[in-house]
């Protein structure tokens, strides 16, 4: 799609399956189904793994990486991540581009599904899956990530970075800021530390990559939130107060891990927000 000056497109690397309660945390299953229906007989619920692409002037610009296809069977198995389709690189072929034509990687944070797909093995070595690139991360969340908690180690896999951080191609970004024209990263807390948006603004149109502040348009409800947050209830505080904007700006929110919504702008529900026109980014 076109937003201003941006192409846009959103790269298929397939689903993976979490645990529909983990997914929605204290809510009921008799409340989240009815807005996210599809659990399976072990109670997963299908995922999308669906990173951005941002095309203009010489500038190929992915945000986060999705699952890859670098882990031993027995993980994949775990999350059902089908491992024909997560290769961030067999994505970007839909729209005739390789690893090495990619610019830069904006990561919003470093848990796995979200940049496993930033490096590959490669004759047994670990190396950046897109050679030409740098890729940009919030320092405050880099942190957190090097010292997690007991309670989201096992969502940080050194793998997916140290290869970044060995080739001196991890950059740090501090704050909301604008890291290139029109696109900005904007920091959030609960989820993780420093989890950063990413807000494309361009002729009067902008869009939000809401990450994990919102999976899926189930989550735009202020009490939905993941039992992997850290603070849910800073989740909570931090969809108060930027819904609203998004809504008043005619923001198109982008999902990162709906596996039937792509994108939408929202509707005012008088409790909240909810979907109002629903946005197909890639077809």
């Amino acid at each position: 799609m076109k937003l201003g000056k941006f192409e846009v497109n959103a790269v298929d690397t397939g689903l993976f399956h979490l645990d529909g309660g983990a997914m929605f945390g204290v809510v009921p299953k008799a409340l989240w189904s009815k807005k996210y229906n599809h659990g399976d007989e072990k109670n997963r619920i299908p995922l999308a793994a669906r990173p951005l692409l941002i095309e203009f002037d010489n500038k190929k610009i992915l945000v986060d990486t999705g699952n890859g296809n670098k882990r031993e069977e027995k993980f994949m198995n775990i999350y059902g991540i089908d491992a024909s389709k997560s290769s961030i690189a067999l994505g970007l072929k839909t729209f005739n581009l390789k690893p090495e034509d990619i610019t830069d990687v904006i990561l919003t944070h470093l848990h796995f599904d979200h940049t496993g797909g930033s490096t590959i093995i490669e004759n047994q070595k670990l190396i950046p899956t897109f050679p030409n690139a740098k890729y940009y991360v919030q320092k405050e969340h880099f942190d957190w990530a090097m010292k997690p908690t007991d309670k989201d180690r096992a969502s940080f896999i050194n793998d997916d970075f140290e290869p970044l951080i060995r080739e001196g191609i991890l950059e740090f970004t501090n704050g909301e800021m604008e890291i290139f024209d029109g696109i900005s990263v904007i920091p959030v807390n609960g989820h993780t530390q420093a989890l950063q948006m990413v807000k494309l603004k361009s002729q009067g149109e902008s869009l939000i990559y809401i990450s994990d502040l919102s999976p899926t348009v189930a989550h735009l409800t202020y009490t939905f939130g993941l039992a992997y947050d850290n603070f849910p209830l800073t989740t909570m505080e931090e969809k108060k107060k930027l819904l609203p904007k998004f809504y008043e700006e005619n923001t198109i929110v982008c999902f990162e891990h709906d596996a039937f919504i792509q994108a939408c702008r929202l509707a005012d529900t008088g409790k909240g927000f909810g979907v109002g026109e629903i946005i197909t980014i890639s077809s």
